[in-house]
């Protein structure tokens, strides 16, 4: 498939799990690609992973080491990829961590750290891109939310409050951006097989079922083959939208 043939994207937390998966897709469906990550050794086999996916030689894919909560570092990278690409089409903000404590045991440094790499860091790469995409009159912000961030979860205040912020950020700006073609909308994907989700116990785990009428925990590839409709033009009249991708947890 030529879904995004021609098209550049960018996407955050792409080394690994959920964000390595959508990269991949994206390049199966001929776009240019840049993962951002921390860790040098996941972004060599992510591009490794992801090479092996593209349609023709001339697509690009590469991979940049940014901590995406510091600004500076996300306006450097942005302005580099400007600057040899042309353009960015398509941001795909997954870049996230946990931190999950109880609030009465919760650090102020698990609170700080956990709203800078999954909030502040939406805030960073979407104020980075926001004007280049107006010119262009055209562009998808797609962020990877959570359910958490719809029905909350014991121990996760941090994280489930990011997640929360995620979405009304998405609904803002959507508003803000669509008289420019831009469109930017939310997946809130369930519980997805990924080493997040693998450390949970087998007793977790069958509880979780439990809340999930499919009865099966999820995969990187449902959540792609989501985030891939949304960077498409089969979406073009969607925004400011949170696309549940879940088994039915939440309706």
């Amino acid at each position: 498939m030529e879904l995004l043939k021609g098209k550049k994207a960018i996407v955050t937390g792409g080394t690994s799990g959920i964000g390595r998966e959508i990269a991949r897709t994206f390049a199966e469906n001929g776009a240019d690609v840049v993962v951002f990550g921390t860790n040098p050794d996941n972004a060599k086999a992510a591009i490794e992973e992801i090479e092996k996916s593209k349609i023709s030689a001339d697509q690009k894919v590469e991979s940049r080491i940014v901590n995406v909560s510091d600004m500076n570092a996300v306006n450097e990278a942005i302005s580099a990829i400007l600057a040899e690409w042309g353009q960015v089409d398509i941001l795909v903000n997954n870049a996230g961590i946990t931190r999950d404590n109880l609030l009465m045991k919760m650090s102020e440094q698990d609170w700080d750290d956990v709203m800078q790499v999954n909030l502040k860091s939406v805030y960073n790469t979407c104020k980075a891109l926001a004007r280049p995409m107006m010119k262009a009159k055209t562009g998808k912000i797609i962020n990877i939310s959570s359910v958490v961030g719809l029905n909350g979860n014991a121990g996760q205040v941090n994280y489930a409050a990011s997640k929360s912020g995620m979405i009304g950020f998405t609904q803002s700006l959507a508003k803000e951006l669509a008289t420019r073609g831009i469109s930017v909308n939310c997946i809130a994907p369930g519980y997805i097989k990924t080493r997040m989700t693998e450390v949970l116990s087998d007793q977790v785990k069958e509880s979780v079922l439990t809340q999930i009428p499919m009865r099966k925990i999820g995969s990187p590839t449902d959540i792609a083959q989501a985030a891939l409709f949304l960077a498409s033009g089969m979406s073009n009249y969607i925004t400011g939208q949170v696309i549940t991708v879940d088994g039915g947890m939440v309706m």
